[in-house]
């Protein structure tokens, strides 16, 4: 039987570990406090012979400041380990590219110098690396922030990021199952303005568009995303896993999760009071 080692057992990986449950394979996980059923990750008493046994390894953990929790903890153990390892990051590695393109050929740099070292260190191991946009799927999409009165657009009209919906990295993950080790872009296939995505959600579900409001109200780390402005390229994953987005822009997407779950949405919350202050 094939296993899976998850470091970090969350929205993204869980999605991961449900489908290869499925399939037959025996799936642990970690989190920080050993919650539902999971291994806590200090706990070395239980993760090492986990590690050991293990055929595959994927760690979901973000870096605490420069360090990478796992590395910090297991990396002397991962080094020998012979399993496949795999790692989730995230294309904020590439910083700003002024609206350009990027692919998996860029400088690994930005703001987020953390990730940065922690996608180096996994790539020095031979893992796979999955450097992710934005992330969206049931419970957590622009839907959800639309019907709950959360949602806002924002008056930086040249902007441009990717995104990718939780199903197609899972996809994409297990397509790199018999991959060679390296870093793949996971994004669909039409980077765009977020306020064209916030839209074209209110429209759904036939709300008015949440109002514009000023970048300098949002919070430092909301201003730092709205200061990098970047396309991510899939063209490698697709040409390498053979993988393709089952929902190759946010069009497909969030019609398909408002057929999933739009009477619920729809309950969410009263429709908030909204207009056009741009």
């Amino acid at each position: 039987m094939s296993s899976l080692l998850i470091f970090g057992l969350g929205y993204t990986s869980g999605r991961l570990a449900d489908r290869l449950r499925g399939e037959g394979w025996r799936v642990t996980g970690t989190s920080r406090d050993g919650r539902d059923g999971t291994i806590a990750l200090a706990d070395r008493t239980r993760l090492l012979p986990e590690i050991a046994a293990a055929s595959h390894i994927l760690s979901s953990v973000p870096p605490e400041g420069d360090a990478d929790p796992v590395l910090t903890a297991y990396g002397d153990v991962l080094t020998e380990s012979p399993a496949w390892l795999g790692y989730l990051s995230s294309t904020g590695v590439y910083g700003d590219a002024r609206g350009g393109w990027v692919d998996e050929s860029a400088p690994i740099a930005g703001r987020r110098a953390g990730r940065a070292t922690a996608d180096g260190a996994w790539l020095a191991l031979g893992a796979r690396i999955f450097r992710l946009p934005g992330i969206y799927g049931p419970g957590r999409s622009a839907l959800d922030r639309v019907a709950e009165g959360r949602a806002h657009r924002v008056d930086v009209p040249d902007q441009v990021f990717s995104r990718v919906h939780v199903d197609d990295i899972v996809s994409g993950v297990i397509a790199a199952l018999s991959a060679p080790p390296g870093a793949y872009n996971l994004a669909d296939d039409a980077p765009c303005g977020q306020n064209d995505v916030i839209a074209f959600a209110a429209t759904l579900l036939g709300r008015p568009a949440p109002p514009f409001v000023d970048l300098a109200t949002l919070s430092p780390p909301a201003r730092a995303f709205y200061a990098e402005n970047r396309r991510v390229a899939n063209g490698k994953a697709k040409r390498v896993l053979g993988w393709r987005p089952a929902y190759p822009d946010y069009r497909f997407g969030l019609r398909a999760l408002s057929a999933m779950t739009s009477p619920i949405i729809a309950s969410a919350a009263p429709a908030p009071a909204s207009s056009d202050q741009r």
